[in-house]
Order: structure tokens, then sequence, then C-alpha cells
């Protein structure tokens, strides 16, 4: 199967097939890699969907993990569950001692090149089943025509917004950005909280920043700055920048974002303290099929395409997103082949039950027409097959030290610390320190 290097801006064009084909929060630590536990196999796997803030996804994965023992009565499948950025700390201890788990969560394109560049992700390609995967998905956990994880999820990033909020205030929801400003504005002059964000976590912020510079300079600008066929001193990448100061200053965003992490952030939106939340569709289940969350509060939710920013070249089909996590077996497994096995089934298996169980768009081809699916995914799943552009996260664009630069360059601007000329120049410089 020949795979084409990742392109930040992905084709969509058969995204269609997605629509119409047809524990423990901890590991028991006394227990190795491989290491028998009585007569079974250890298979030791992390990843970052706890129970209180991931719950579907939590519920999924337990659920495919206690079938796949059933029927492999000789594999004894050890979990450890870690919240998003301390699986990211955790991740990065055990590489540096050559001990990741025999399966885990990685991240594609930039972040997951050092991994295999160590040596340190297995070639998955074996397990690939032909037409397994929406077109595209692959390309961005693959290095060198070969494949080292296989993508879970497919992600676009809405604004969620509280529908009662909104009809209290007499608004509607924007197309343009200045009428996006204007509702902003008229929730700040009735003392209601506009939009969530928790941007100690950082790349929340970057979300912000990367949709108005797409729809300042189109896609393109972005892209050419990261892939170095353009400069990150572009002044549609200066005036995004600027445009975030003056949310920030308009006081667009929740009191404290820059100490807030995004599950403490969330707390607002889902608490209807704060009228929006921009956060990709992995948020689905909390307004659709969540059993821990209020129907009432459900129906209170609806979401709205970024909008479009007047004289702008950006597209309101053009969206933040891509492939999600995906999922790797360590090279230096003592149990490989016995990790491969488990990473194909429960691939297979997220895709069939991740649609209707949990609302979260699968990486896979499903076919979704016998499913009783909420509206709001059905509406999410048409807005996918018709974007014209998917950009992938910037900082997992980036290699993981510039990465680091443009995220801490986030917040700094989100919290005044530099201006958006200063954010600008010290990415460029960051970027041309590696070519």
């Amino acid at each position: 199967m020949k795979k084409k290097t990742f392109s930040a801006m992905m084709s969509l064009a058969l995204v269609g097939g997605l629509i119409l084909g047809g524990c423990s929060s901890g590991s028991d630590d006394s227990k190795a890699s491989g290491e028998a536990s009585g007569d079974k196999t250890v298979i030791n796997m992390m990843h970052l969907w706890p129970e209180g803030s991931s719950n579907a996804q939590f519920t999924i994965v337990e659920d495919i993990i206690t079938a796949y023992e059933k029927e492999n009565p000789d594999i004894d499948i050890q979990t450890e569950i870690l919240g998003n950025e301390q699986y990211k700390e955790k991740i990065k201890v055990l590489s540096a001692s050559n001990e990741l788990p025999d399966v885990g969560i990685t991240w594609a394109a930039g972040y997951m090149k050092p991994f295999v560049e160590g040596n340190m992700f297995t070639p998955l390609d074996d397990i690939i089943k032909e037409d397994q995967f929406v077109a595209g998905t692959l390309d961005a956990f693959s290095v060198e025509d070969k494949t080292y994880a296989l993508p879970l999820e497919l992600n676009i990033t809405p604004v969620y917004y509280n529908k009662e909020i909104f009809e209290k205030h007499n608004l509607e929801v924007p197309k343009t950005y200045d009428e996006f400003l204007k509702v902003v504005e008229t929730l700040v002059d009735n003392g209601v909280t506009p939009i969530t964000l928790g941007n100690k976590d950082r790349w929340t912020g970057s979300m912000w920043y990367m949709y108005l510079a797409d729809r300042i300079g189109g896609p393109e600008a972005l892209n050419k700055a990261i892939n170095r066929t353009g400069s990150f001193e572009d002044p549609a990448l200066v005036q995004a920048a600027e445009e975030i100061k003056k949310l920030v200053d308009m006081g667009a965003f929740v009191k404290g974002f820059n100490g807030l992490s995004n599950d403490e952030a969330k707390g607002y939106f889902m608490n209807e303290q704060a009228a929006m939340y921009l956060m990709a569709t992995w948020e689905l289940p909390n307004y659709t099929t969540s059993p821990d969350v209020a129907q009432e509060f459900k129906d209170k939710v609806g979401y709205f395409k970024f909008p479009t920013y007047e004289g702008g070249k950006g597209n309101i089909d053009s969206y933040v997103g891509g492939p999600g996590v995906g999922l790797f077996v360590s090279e230096n497994s003592k149990v490989k082949e016995e990790a491969k096995a488990f990473v194909s089934y429960l691939v297979e298996e997220w895709g069939k039950r991740s649609v209707v169980d949990a609302g979260v768009i699968p990486a896979t081809v499903v076919d979704t027409s016998n499913g009783d699916l909420d509206q709001m995914y059905i509406d999410i799943l048409n807005d996918l097959g018709k974007a014209t552009n998917l950009t992938l996260y910037a900082d997992v664009q980036m290699s993981a030290g510039v990465a680091d630069v443009h995220l801490n360059q986030i917040q700094s601007l989100f919290g005044g610390q530099t201006t958006p000329k200063d954010f600008a120049k010290t990415q460029e410089e960051a970027l041309a320190e590696e070519e």
C-alpha cells in the first residue's frame, strides 16, 4: 500500500465514504511487559481517556478490552490511564528510558517523527486492511511509505454555543467575523462570559489563532510558514495575532484563561457559565450520547463554523482539524505480535462502536446508514463531507522544539506578554533555525 507524504492541507473529496459507506485509572506495576500473569501474556497499554472526563471513550476501550480478553483467554491487557497533558509528559519520560508501553497513543506528523527516527515505534502496515481507513488519514501517521500508528479519530473544530444564552440576548449565529465580534460585545455588555478557554494547555489558544490565520490569509499562509516555503512574518499571520489581542482586550475569554486547563475551562460551558467553546469534535459525546450529561443541557447546545473574515482569503468550509490520536506498538515490545493483533482488533471495533455509542467520528470507513444517530452528529458528518480544506493542528505539524516555541508564544500572546509582531518574529526564527 503506497502512501504519499502527509500535507497539512488534506483533500477530503472521499470523506463522503464515511457517511455513505453503507478499568482502572492506573496500571499494575508488578507485571512487566510480556510477563506471564498465571498462564497469560501481559500487554501493557497506556491511553488518555480517563473515566471522569472522557467517559464515552473510556467505556468503549474498556468494553473492547473485555471482549478481546474473552476471545483470547491467554491475553491479559493491563491499562494505565492519564489525562492528556499528563500522558504527554509520561510518554516523554518513558521514551527517554526506553520503556514505552507495548501499546500507546500518539499524535501524528511532527509529534510522531522523533519516535519513528528513534526506532521506538514498529511499522503496522501488515495489519492494515484494504480500504479500512478514510482516504488521507493514514498519511499523517506515515514516514517514508511506512505506517507507524493507526488513527482512531477524524476531527474538525467547530464553535459550540449555548442556544438559550443566544436567544436570551437576541443573538444570531454569526457568519462573518464582524458579526462574531458583535456577539462577543453584546455578551460582555450584559455580564456574560462570551468564550471559555483553557489556555494553560496552550494548544487550545493555538486553534483560535489558526482559524484567524486561515480566514485572513487562507490555509496556505500558515502552511507555507511551517513548511518553509513562506514566512511566519507574513502580514496575514501578524494580523491574525492582532485579532487575538483585540479579543483579549475586549474581554472575550473567561477570566484567568491562561491559568485554566482545558478540562477546567470546559466546565464553564457545561455549567452554562460561558456562551461559546471552540473545541474539536472529540467533544461530541458530551452533547449527544453521554449518559452523564443531562438531556436538558444537550438540547441547548448547537454549533457553528468559524466565521469568514471580511476581505480575507479563507473559506467558511475550511477547518482546523485532521486525524486525531492513533495507536502505536513499541518496537521494543517483548510481545510485539500479540500487541499488533490487539491493536488491529481495537481499531476495527472502535470504528464500529464509536459512531453510535460515543458520537465520535472514527478514522475508519464505517456504515452509518443503519445507526440511530444524533442530528448534531449527522450535521457534523455532512459538514466534513463538504470541507474544502483541513489544516492539521499547528503544533502537531511542527517538530517538538519548534512546537514548544509556538505554544509558549501562543500563551504569551493571549497573556499580553508579547506583541503580535514579536509573536510572529520569534516563531519565524525558531522555524528558520531548523532549515
